[in-house]
């Protein structure tokens, strides 16, 4: 289970923009996650997009409010739950998101000022209808790669 969570400033996403976003951010991590592009591995991902007001959201200690320009300001959140995330792979994820997010807005290059938190929720430490999840459960599900199911399990022993 997956959550990605794209806060940005007020109407800087068109509908169009998000739409694209809410596939390619979900890729961007799904494919290093599993191993490999499994469309049906889709359904254990949310992406939220969050808007906020330029008064809501400051950067170098200023309001966007007031800053006097209009500045591309973003912070993506991206929550995985436990599993092999050695540096590298978490590396590949954040330069995917941010390659997705310049080529959904349409820029040759992802903006300074856009950041991407990466977070491990460990496990145990996660739950859905009514009960807590392991990534343990899902490695028989079909959409890890052999190999990566492999990683995932060594990981989650050490």
């Amino acid at each position: 289970m997956t959550v990605i969570t794209v806060n940005a400033p007020q109407g800087r996403l068109s509908v169009e923009q998000r739409r694209t976003l809410a596939e390619t951010l979900t890729d961007a991590v799904l494919v290093p996650e599993v191993g490999r592009f499994a469309p049906a591995a889709r359904v254990g991902f949310q992406v939220h997009f969050v808007e906020r007001a330029p008064d809501m959201m400051a950067i170098g200690g200023r309001l966007l409010a007031d800053a006097g320009q209009e500045l591309d300001v973003m912070v993506i959140d991206v929550a995985v739950m436990d599993g092999d995330w050695h540096r590298e792979v978490r590396a590949e994820v954040i330069e995917r998101v941010l390659a997705a997010l310049a080529q959904a807005c349409g820029l040759p290059e992802p903006s300074p000022t856009w950041w991407v938190n990466f977070r491990v929720v460990e496990e145990g430490s996660w739950g859905s209808g009514g009960k807590v999840l392991s990534v343990l459960s899902l490695l028989e599900s079909g959409v890890f790669t052999e190999e990566k199911a492999k990683a995932i399990r060594a990981a989650m022993a050490a």
